[in-house]
């Protein structure tokens, strides 16, 4: 397992990312977090200075297992333990939610539960399957966030689009009592039951949106642009990535019915944002895709917002 992944499993078949270790079904959020290897705290510590000087305002948060430095925070920063961020979603289990994988990434700074909810989607004929991620971080970066990712299952594309009517993502902040642990859940799949209504509407709309052969090359190179004083390497690399996406609109075997429109386009893009070789292919390439899911990835946004304007 790459170096940007510290611990992570998997239930059954291998999920659409593509990373973790298989194992047997864990039942419950903290036995999921058990087998992912999550079951250490976070204290937070004084910093001083090499002549034992305090620095005031600032604190140390620390992985109790192995004395790890996760991050600098401000004094205000208020750790949310890994059992206590993920632990409201035992309530979703009820409703069918499964847990599929879970992990660590960069270090211990950041953490995921990733949830499969219980019922798939018939968009206009193709199967989508929703997953929530509920994120951590340790490193003041950020706070409990959920993001909900719809896959369609044909080509495993995530086509979890930055949407005016709903939200993909949304933050939470842990609360102590059962009755708000319950109420958040059945809040994030009503949140989630109203981004997928939304992105079927969206998903029609985009449908009806017709693109010529030339909108699509020129839209193509709005996004993998070629820089002015682009060196000959440069250039060929560019031209390469172009055209990789010109395949995936133009040649795919799943896209060919589908009709020359910006629905179209966006699966081109969405399969080549998350599924084409980079042109310098890292070992921890597939683990930085997974971790842009939270926020959405960048291109596909602009892709997107492209279509729509036009």
């Amino acid at each position: 397992m790459a170096a940007n992944v510290e611990s992570m499993f998997y239930t059954r078949e291998t999920p659409w990312h593509g990373l973790g270790t298989k194992v047997e079904e864990s039942p419950c959020s903290e036995e999921a977090l058990i087998t992912a290897g999550l079951d250490w705290d976070v204290v937070q510590e004084p910093i001083y200075t090499e002549n034992e000087e305090l620095i005031n305002g600032y604190k140390a948060n620390i992985r109790d297992t192995d004395r790890k430095v996760l991050g600098v925070v401000t004094n205000r920063y208020k750790v949310v333990q890994n059992r206590d961020a993920f632990s409201f979603t035992d309530r979703l289990l009820g409703e069918g939610v499964r847990y599929e994988t879970a992990g660590s990434l960069q270090g211990g700074r950041r953490v995921w539960l990733l949830a499969h909810m219980p019922r798939n989607y018939i968009i206009s004929g193709e199967k989508f399957s929703p997953y929530l991620l509920f994120s951590n971080t340790h490193d003041g970066s950020g706070a409990v966030k959920v993001a909900l990712t719809p896959i369609r299952v044909v080509c495993q594309n995530t086509l979890n689009l930055a949407l005016d009517t709903a939200r993909r993502s949304w933050s939470m902040m842990h609360t102590g009592n059962i009755k708000g642990k319950i109420r958040e859940a059945e809040q994030t799949l009503l949140m989630a039951e109203a981004y997928m209504d939304n992105l079927g509407q969206e998903f029609e709309t985009l449908r009806k949106i017709k693109l010529t052969d030339k909108a699509v090359r020129d839209y193509i190179e709005i996004l993998l642009p070629l820089e002015d004083g682009s060196t000959p390497q440069q250039t060929r690399n560019i031209k390469r990535l172009q055209e990789d996406m010109k395949r995936r609109y133009f040649d795919a075997p799943d896209l060919q019915d589908v009709g020359k429109n910006a629905y179209r386009f966006m699966n081109a893009v969405s399969d080549f944002a998350t599924h084409s070789t980079p042109l310098r292919k890292t070992a921890n390439y597939k683990e930085n895709l997974f971790s842009k899911t939270v926020d959405g990835n960048p291109l596909i946004d602009k892709a997107y917002q492209m279509v729509k304007a036009a």
